[in-house]
């Protein structure tokens, strides 16, 4: 699964780089580079912040999820030693 997350990451990181490669060699005036720049940037704010919030998402599922468990683990240990008490 890291490994999967890993190479997501390097091509993103790698498009993201030739883009703004390609904005810099682009031959246009400083004010449309600049202007393109400040859109290059915008987008991958909004990339590095969707990122952000899905992954906090899955944190979030993969908490629940393991607390759920924890907690069916603990009542069922729980009821398991109270039958064993009263025997």
């Amino acid at each position: 699964m890291s490994d999967n997350k890993d190479t997501l990451f390097a091509f993103i990181l790698g498009g993201l780089i030739g883009a703004a490669l390609g904005v810099l060699y682009a031959p246009k005036s400083g004010k449309e580079t600049r202007r393109d720049m400040k859109r290059f940037s915008e987008d991958v704010a909004d990339t590095v912040k969707d990122l952000g919030e899905d992954l906090t998402e899955k944190g979030r599922k993969v908490y629940e999820e393991g607390k759920d468990k924890i907690n069916e683990v603990f009542e069922a240990g729980k009821k398991a030693f109270e039958g064993h008490i009263r025997k």
